[in-house]
């Protein structure tokens, strides 16, 4: 599976930006699509997760009430919408694709985009 993201950017803080992942490669729908985040000199952070069916959906605390992931099957590609952007949020966001499980560990995860940037500026 290939992922390309786009979307990133630089926003006001408390605004919003809308990430997309473009899959291509293996059958789409067989992956739970995830998004992890990292900022320079910190651990990956898990951010949202959704299951292949689209029935289910995991966020981390941080970004729960703010950020919701969807996917859109028939076009392969996973989003991430991202409202009331916090300077906290800036750093690389990453699309994923897990054959088997749907979690929040970055080691259960198969495939990697190359990162899009967010800047929320104070």
């Amino acid at each position: 599976v290939q992922l390309v993201e786009s979307g990133g950017g630089l926003v006001q803080a408390g605004g919003s930006l809308r990430l997309s992942c473009a899959a291509s490669g293996r059958t789409f729908s067989a992956y739970h699509m995830g998004w992890f985040r990292r900022d320079p000199g910190k651990e990956r952070e898990f951010v949202a997760v959704i299951s292949r069916s689209t029935s289910s959906t995991d966020y981390a605390a941080s970004v729960r009430g703010r950020f919701t992931i969807s996917r859109d099957n028939a076009k392969n590609t996973v989003y991430l919408q991202m409202n009331s952007l916090k300077p906290e949020d800036t750093a690389v966001y990453y699309c994923t694709a897990s054959r088997l499980r749907m979690v929040r560990s970055w080691h259960e995860y198969n495939y990697w985009g190359q990162g899009t940037h967010v800047t929320a500026s104070s």
